[in-house]
């Protein structure tokens, strides 16, 4: 074989490297991602692995393209030392960057097992991505020949200052922390803070948490705000919750009669009416001589907080049908004045408006 032919060889099966590489990735790619959604919820953890991978094999198959071309090139020696370090390293780092990919993954995975709202709280998947990618970065610069050590003694040194620098966001951070391990609020609850925003928690990572009120508008409360508020949480122990609808009827009112019906209604609602709890039996108390109506509260039971709209809506309407029609009055406010210059009792029920 001539020099010539030697040379045409490895000029082909390097170009051979270089293109077919990057093509073997796309086509590798192509088959880990073909059918994702088909994978089962028993096998997520294989789910996991493949889309941490898939985002990266095209430039490990790229990575090897070029090491097998420089291999089959003639290439100086100092010349090919540095490209296959750069290779390593840039192996090194996607890899890293595919570890961390996984293992927030598998983070937020746990994450969806024990919580209502899968994969919602990203602070902890974050944080472990993050650790990850931080500890690739570490290794590739040790392989390049880089000392990590005064590296980490400067990190150390100047923690102080960055962590004096960063106050609110490190306590944001925490704050997010203790939130999530005191698990009195997960994502999918449905919160209510003292300075009044409301919705269901949606996600809460390292410097805030992101709510979704009924308009659907998205609520940003800083972690430290929300670990200091007081705050009601429809959500615990259980989302079934009492609902306590008011109502007065006229003082000439059977009451017997009136807590019947008004427990028949309460029935019927608990059973046809989405967000009703159908083994719930309602009841009601009486409780005020108030000045124109005796009032009494019923007591409904709900699924979760926003099913009280709908019960209530419809409890309300077919109460005041069924009042109707077994004449049961719902009064109307009555006022009495008496005027200041009225001296006698037959002036002041002259007085008397309604």
């Amino acid at each position: 074989m001539s020099a010539d032919d030697l040379t045409t060889t490895t000029i082909i099966v390097a170009s051979a490297f270089l293109l077919g590489a990057p093509l073997l990735g796309l086509l590798l790619r192509f088959f880990l991602t073909r059918h994702p959604e088909q994978i089962a919820a028993q096998k997520q953890a294989r789910r996991v692995i493949l889309d941490g991978i898939s985002k990266v094999v095209i430039a490990w198959s790229t990575l090897a393209g070029i090491y097998g071309a420089v291999v089959t090139l003639p290439l100086e020696q100092d010349l090919e030392e540095i490209v296959s370090n750069f290779i390593l390293s840039a192996v090194i780092m996607s890899g890293a960057v595919a570890a961390a990919r996984v293992t927030s993954g598998f983070v937020s995975y746990y994450a969806s097992r024990h919580q209502r709202l899968p994969g919602a709280t990203s602070i902890f998947a974050n944080i472990a991505r993050f650790v990850v990618l931080a500890v690739g970065a570490l290794v590739t610069l040790q392989t390049l020949g880089v000392s990590v050590g005064p590296i980490l003694t400067a990190l150390g040194v100047g923690g102080l200052a960055v962590a004096l620098a960063l106050q609110d966001t490190l306590a944001n951070l925490f704050a997010g922390l203790h939130v999530i391990g005191s698990r009195k609020v997960l994502p999918g609850d449905y919160v209510l803070l003292d300075s009044g925003e409301e919705g269901y928690i949606e996600d809460i990572n390292w410097r805030n948490t992101s709510m979704r009120n009924l308009r659907n508008n998205v609520i940003v409360v800083p972690n430290a705000k929300l670990a200091n508020a007081i705050l009601t949480n429809y959500y615990q122990p259980a989302s079934e919750m009492s609902l306590i609808i008011p109502v007065g009827v006229a003082y000439d009112s059977d009451l017997d009669r009136v807590e019947r019906v008004t427990i028949d209604v309460g029935r019927q609602v608990m059973k046809e009416v989405t967000g009703g709890v159908p083994e719930f039996d309602p009841f009601i108390r009486f409780h005020t001589f108030n000045d124109f109506s005796i009032d009494l509260s019923v007591i409904l039971r709900v699924k979760e907080h926003t099913d009280q709209y709908l019960v209530k809506h419809e409890f309300v309407k077919r109460l005041q049908r069924r009042y109707g029609e077994v004449g049961i009055e719902i009064p109307f406010p009555i006022r009495r004045v008496i005027s200041e210059n009225a001296r006698k009792p037959e002036d002041a029920r002259a007085w008397i408006g309604a």
